[in-house]
This record gives structure tokens, C-alpha cells and sequence, in this order.
């Protein structure tokens, strides 16, 4: 069987540089993708890297949403898996930025009135009504990056980025939350402090940032301390600066 595009390895592809076999979009090297630039099989959307994904810039398999290193997540930028929020490190969540697992309950018909947060039952109108601090909405523990900005280590580990154009980057949880938190306002640091609920001890579990002491505005915890980062083939030990007083 003779394909219709162009340079095809496998049969019935339609796009252009295809190996692979059913693709109707360009550049991919599974079968059966209707994206382009993808490494595995089934998948919709672009740039993914893993089966079945409907979604872009997915690692993982069976994604409906986009910059996912799980499976079977419906949302967005989860490491995690059958998350149908955001950003959830956690599994089986419906909601955003949870760390653990089963957040909402199953088989309920009927309205929760209250929901946990901060690790407390608050009413869920007070929540919503809550002005919320727009930093943690910069919370990014994936990201898309392309070949030519890629360290010499990160293309030795993905060398699929010479068909993908690129991988998907990913950093510890709790970095994600200290960088996004590098960028909050004194406003948004205040609008963190009075969300309902807002517990300083589990706000520093969860995202490395430590708001318990009301002398300094903010304090980024190490969360990365004694952990190993390879850069341009440099192995490096991460630990925490000390200041003195």
C-alpha cells in the first residue's frame, strides 16, 4: 500500500514524515495519530510523548488535558494521575493544587455545603467569594521546552526531542510553588494570608513557602536540600544557603 504524504516508513499515512503507520497528522513516529509531532500511538493532540492523549505536551498516557507527566488526568500541569483539576501532585483529585489523594467523596446527589481546606470543613461560598492571591496560578511544575533550549543532559535523557522538537520539563512540586511565589505581590502575599482557613504549617508542607512568621514577609523553605541536579553533565548536591544574623 502506497502512502499519500510524504516520506512515510508505514502504510495509509497521510501527513509528512511519518514512521509510523495510520497517521493523519505530520512528524510522527507512533501509529494512528491525528496530532502532530507525537512519539506514541492514539494520540489527538500534539507534541505527546505517551499513548492515547487527546491533549498537547502529555508524557503520560490517556490525557484529555495538556502538560501532564501522569495518566488518565483530565486537567492540566498534574504530575499526578485521574486528576480532573489542575496542577495536582496528588491522585484521583477533582479539584487544584492538592498533594494528596481522593480529595471529594463518590456517589454524592446532592451539593456539598462544606468542603477541607487547609486541612479544615469551611463553608465552600466563603471560599469562592475569597479574593484569591493570582500567584498561585503561576504554580508550573511542567513546561515545554524546545530542542535548541535544552541542556546537553536533558538531550542525552529525551532523545526523542529530535522527533518531538522538544520534551517536557518538569520540577519538583514544591520548586514550582517557590518560583511562581517569587513573583507574588506584598497585596498577594496578604490575599494568601487571609484565604479561609489559611494554615501557615500546612501551607509550608505543601508548598515550601513559609508564612508562620509575621516579622518577615515571606521565607522559601529549601525543598530541594541534599537532593542531586545534573546540569550540562555536572553533577551538583543542592543545599540551603546559610545567612547570618
Amino acid at each position: 500500500m502506497t502512502n499519500t504524504g510524504h516520506d512515510n516508513t508505514g502504510d495509509f499515512s497521510t501527513g509528512l514524515d511519518n514512521t509510523g503507520y495510520y497517521n493523519t497528522g505530520h512528524f510522527n513516529t507512533g501509529n494512528t495519530n491525528t496530532g502532530n509531532t507525537n512519539t506514541g500511538n492514539r494520540n489527538t493532540g500534539n507534541r505527546n510523548t505517551g499513548n492515547r492523549n487527546t491533549g498537547n505536551s502529555n508524557t503520560g498516557n490517556t490525557n484529555a488535558g495538556h502538560s501532564n507527566t501522569g495518566n488518565f488526568n483530565t486537567g492540566h500541569l498534574n504530575t499526578g494521575g485521574c486528576n480532573t483539576g489542575n496542577r495536582n501532585a496528588g491522585h484521583f483529585n477533582t479539584g487544584n493544587f492538592n498533594t494528596g489523594d481522593y480529595h471529594v467523596g463518590c456517589f454524592n446527589t446532592v451539593n456539598a455545603g462544606k468542603a477541607y481546606y487547609f486541612n479544615k470543613l469551611i463553608d465552600r461560598a466563603e471560599w469562592y467569594a475569597a479574593d484569591k492571591p493570582s500567584w498561585v496560578y503561576r504554580v508550573m511544575p511542567t513546561q515545554w521546552v524546545e530542542s535548541d533550549e535544552m541542556t546537553k543532559a536533558e538531550k542525552a535523557a529525551n532523545p526523542s526531542h529530535k522527533t518531538t522538537g522538544g520534551y517536557l520539563r518538569t520540577k519538583d512540586m514544591k520548586q514550582a510553588w517557590v518560583d511562581a511565589f517569587a513573583t507574588a505581590t506584598p497585596e498577594d502575599i496578604e490575599l494568601t494570608k487571609a484565604l479561609p482557613g489559611f494554615d501557615a504549617e500546612v501551607f509550608l508542607e505543601i508548598t515550601g513557602v513559609d508564612l508562620r512568621r509575621p516579622d518577615r514577609q515571606a521565607e522559601a523553605a529549601a525543598p530541594l536540600e541534599g537532593h542531586k541536579m545534573c546540569i550540562d553533565g555536572v553533577l551538583y548536591t543542592l543545599r540551603r544557603e546559610e545567612k547570618d544574623t
